[in-house]
């Protein structure tokens, strides 16, 4: 590695200071709100035993691993910003993109997941138990979380295996796509077939939820119940909408030609993919969710009695 690929420059948000600032707030606002939401959601499955169930298990999974996805990237954007730097080391690029790929594989793996759940407890709710016992969740994290980073430390190593020609990254962090285009040779052709790989498995997640939602809503509609009807509707519906986003701004992202230059859709479709599905995850599963809605209300009364008597 030679002197010029030591460290990497990074794109600014702005280079007007006060437009600077506001990117700044901004971002640093969708990061709180981030945390706060999913660090709700982890203390009410962990506090409440009425919530120790497969759903809210995968739920809670979901929330620690959109905590991960944007605590590696946005930390050092608002890091760089206000101290007015760009640059980022060789070695936290790559662990940049290491961690960052895995929390994105997590999620997708983990909703495809959850989608099966959903199957299993409206389509054969005898034998949920069964089927979706402790081990056999148990079993299945561990499978995401382990294909996941298998499938971020060969992306990780296939990108740094070339050397890079130019560390002018047109992003406000270390992706992929625009790594790509700081290779010597052009784009790694290994590399560009280890994305298109990830995307066909991305895809058959996609189909694989299309088909299991379709079998949900068939048995949805032969519930007797108008009320039990909307509820298993709109306990399904979210989840869908949430990986159709996500899957589709990521594909975009990671498989359309990239410029050479900063783009304002560049940064806007990284914002959609990177930083709204963690944070809208906690308000859309919990929004129309009583369960977790009381748990909430009781921790959040149990700190109050506890203040109060400190």
């Amino acid at each position: 590695m030679d002197n010029k690929t030591s460290v990497f420059f990074l794109l600014q948000f702005s280079n007007v200071w006060e437009l600077q600032i506001i990117y700044i707030a901004l971002l640093l606002m969708l990061y709180l709100m981030t945390v706060t939401g999913n660090l709700l959601i982890i203390s009410a499955v962990v506090c409440d035993h009425h919530l120790h169930t497969p759903m809210y298990f995968f739920l809670m999974n979901l929330a620690m691993q959109d905590i991960g996805s944007v605590s590696v990237i946005i930390p050092k954007a608002l890091f760089n910003s206000l101290t007015n730097t760009r640059h980022i080391s060789y070695s936290g690029c790559v662990a940049q993109v290491l961690l960052f790929v895995f929390f994105l594989g997590s999620d997708i793996a983990l909703l495809t997941v959850m989608a099966y759940d959903r199957y299993v407890a409206i389509c054969n709710p005898l034998q949920y138990e069964t089927i979706m016992n402790r081990k056999a969740c148990t079993q299945m994290i561990g499978s995401v979380w382990t294909a996941s980073f298998l499938n971020a430390a060969l992306h990780t190593t296939e990108t740094f295996t070339n050397p890079f020609c130019s560390n002018i990254v047109n992003q406000f962090y270390c992706e992929i796509p625009h790594l790509l285009k700081l290779a010597c040779p052009g784009l790694d052709v290994t590399e560009i077939g280890v994305v298109a790989f990830s995307a066909i498995l991305s895809a058959g997640c996609f189909v694989f939820i299309v088909v299991t939602y379709v079998e949900i809503f068939s048995a949805v509609l032969r519930i007797p119940s108008v009320q039990g009807r909307k509820k298993a509707f709109f306990t399904c519906l979210p989840h869908l909408i949430v990986f159709s986003v996500f899957l589709f701004t990521v594909s975009f992202a990671y498989l359309r030609p990239i410029s050479n230059r900063p783009s304002n859709l560049d940064f806007i479709i990284t914002m959609i993919y990177s930083i709204l599905p963690p944070m809208m995850n906690p308000i859309i599963y919990s929004m129309r969710n009583k369960d977790i809605k009381d748990a909430l209300s009781k921790l959040l009364r149990l700190r109050s009695f506890v203040f109060e008597n400190l």
